[in-house]
């Protein structure tokens, strides 16, 4: 798409693959850095780090919402061309979006200096490093339009889901933090929405790439399998001696936070006996 020549991060490709490439070699090198080493706490880090993904988060939501409202977006089907400067402010934002997913590499990071091994899964890295790289292509292809939907709501779960794990970080607000296995709930009725939401222009065309569309779909589909499998392991069994073994009592009381991946990006999970 001529219109986002010349942003950064965007005209070659390379740039994208090497972070993602590096963002895999990391967590290869930091499993074997940190095998003999104690663990890092990390609180202050992550309090400043799940603040300011909070903040961005909100700010993509609210500009969202605002262009595509100046826009006039379609909601059932929107195409790349019709609203003008509104399609131009649209793709500002979800460059930030785009961007947004390779800071969020820092979520694995800090689960490697952590050593909470256990949660580094497939679903874990096979989100973080496809979200980055597909949102590359969207940015060069399909920046406005129809692609808006999702990223409006998954900033509206961040916002949720990133001030839930800095507040988990304070051991006076945890008692107050009730509310995680909703927020993992929220985040699957995202996934089926988003996918609604993008096969509603499939039924009635707008002109949106029919492609891109098929793409998104079977994509979000992918992450909707990983969640349930996820959410069933989480909610409807108890841990597994793995977990326990490597997360013993005195290690959650010392680091104060453990981390679910789906069900948030690096914060705390709730455990009576440790509080």
């Amino acid at each position: 798409d001529a219109r986002v020549r010349g942003w950064f991060l965007l005209d070659s490709y390379l740039p994208t693959f090497f972070l993602t490439g590096a963002y895999l070699l990391c967590i290869w090198l930091g499993k074997k850095f940190m095998k003999n080493r104690p663990a890092f706490s990390l609180r202050a880090h992550l309090i400043v780090y799940n603040l300011g993904i909070t903040l961005l988060s909100f700010y993509m939501l609210i500009e969202l919402i605002l262009a595509t409202w100046e826009g006039g977006y379609n909601l059932q089907c929107q195409n790349l061309h019709s609203a003008g400067e509104a399609d131009i402010r649209v793709a500002k934002v979800l460059w930030w979006y785009y961007f947004s997913k390779v800071i969020e590499f820092m979520d694995t990071i800090f689960f490697v200096l952590r050593k909470k091994s256990s949660q580094i899964t497939f679903l874990h890295v096979y989100h973080h490093a496809t979200m980055f790289n597909i949102w590359w292509c969207v940015l060069n292809w399909i920046p406005c339009g129809q692609s808006f939907f999702g990223p409006t709501l998954n900033s509206f779960i961040h916002v949720l889901m990133y001030s839930y794990y800095g507040l988990s970080v304070i051991p006076s607000m945890r008692k107050y933090l009730w509310w995680k296995k909703y927020l993992t709930q929220a985040q699957l009725i995202q996934f089926l929405l988003t996918i609604v939401h993008t096969l509603s222009a499939a039924v009635k065309p707008c002109g949106f790439p029919f492609g891109c569309l098929m793409f998104q779909s079977s994509y979000m589909a992918t992450l909707v399998v990983l969640f349930i499998n996820f959410y069933i392991k989480t909610y409807r069994k108890g841990p597994s001696r793995t977990a326990i073994k490597e997360t013993p009592v005195t290690t959650e009381i010392k680091n104060g936070f453990h981390k679910d991946y789906f069900a948030a990006a690096n914060g705390f999970q709730n455990n009576k006996k440790t509080q």
